[in-house]
């Protein structure tokens, strides 16, 4: 799901991570509400959130379903699993979204919880499909398909291939250059037999500059880790200069990609 260099930049990240957005409860329960509703989570539903870092929106997805079985936390850093809240409903399994999709998660100690093919009524990927190396992206889909069960439900969130972040010029041409299509993964999901839905949604975000200024030095997106200290300096000083107002106003914009597999034959 990540090369070594990204996977090192959320080990390093990861005690922090949750600073970054804590302060906009708003943001979050938006996300966790726009994710449980696009899903149509229930409490029988068998749930995987792959890539699930911290648990920021897991937690709160946990919170609005409260499911009969365990969410299954899937991630491939040990740090970020480190931090997910205390709950038996939460359940870290060490892995990546490759490794799952070859059948093959970490048997080590706690995190030991297999996801047998056909187990899951629910498999979210949030902000995440962009790790996973554009030409692995269609068998890694199809093996992730392949875990649900009739009727499930397989939903990636992404930004779109342009935002409106207040970042520096060099970060959001590096973004343009690197983000996905949604229309391709929609594609790859009807390549594995999905019925897909590809919608738009946006929350609209006010962040103190200062805040955000700190966020990008704390490389708060991983596309901030493909610059050294001095370019992040030099891309905060551009964005304060850009930017004399002390609240940053911009439109949070994500697609939702919705697949849906076929129901049992009755």
């Amino acid at each position: 799901m990540a090369g070594p260099e990204t996977s090192a930049h959320y080990e390093r990240l990861a005690g922090s991570y949750d600073q970054n957005w804590t302060y906009n409860d708003a943001f979050l329960d938006w996300m966790a509400g726009e994710i449980t509703g696009v899903l149509a989570l229930t409490s029988d539903d068998r749930i995987a959130d792959v890539g699930c870092g911290t648990g920021l929106y897991t937690g709160r997805i946990l919170n609005r379903v409260r499911p009969a079985g365990p969410i299954l936390c899937i991630d491939p850093s040990e740090g970020m699993l480190s931090q997910l809240p205390p709950d038996p409903l939460l359940l870290p399994v060490h892995a990546s979204a490759e490794q799952l999709a070859k059948g093959a998660t970490d048997s080590r100690g706690d995190h030991a919880a297999p996801v047998p093919r056909g187990s899951l009524d629910a498999l979210v990927i949030k902000e995440a499909v962009h790790h996973v190396a554009t030409g692995d992206r269609p068998w890694v889909i199809t093996g992730l398909t392949d875990l649900l069960r009739p009727a499930g439900r397989f939903l990636v969130v992404m930004l779109p291939t342009r935002i409106s972040y207040p970042l520096f010029d060099r970060a959001l041409r590096r973004f343009e250059e690197l983000q996905p299509d949604p229309e391709d993964i929609a594609g790859h999901m009807r390549a594995a037999g999905l019925t897909v839905d590809l919608s738009y949604r946006d929350f609209p975000l006010e962040i103190p500059k200062d805040r955000y200024l700190q966020m990008v030095r704390n490389r708060y997106m991983s596309l901030l880790a493909m610059f050294d200290d001095d370019e992040i300096a030099a891309g905060v000083d551009e964005i304060d200069r850009r930017h004399p107002e002390p609240i940053l106003s911009f439109p949070d914009r994500f697609a939702f990609v919705l697949g849906t597999r076929k129901a049992a034959a009755t």
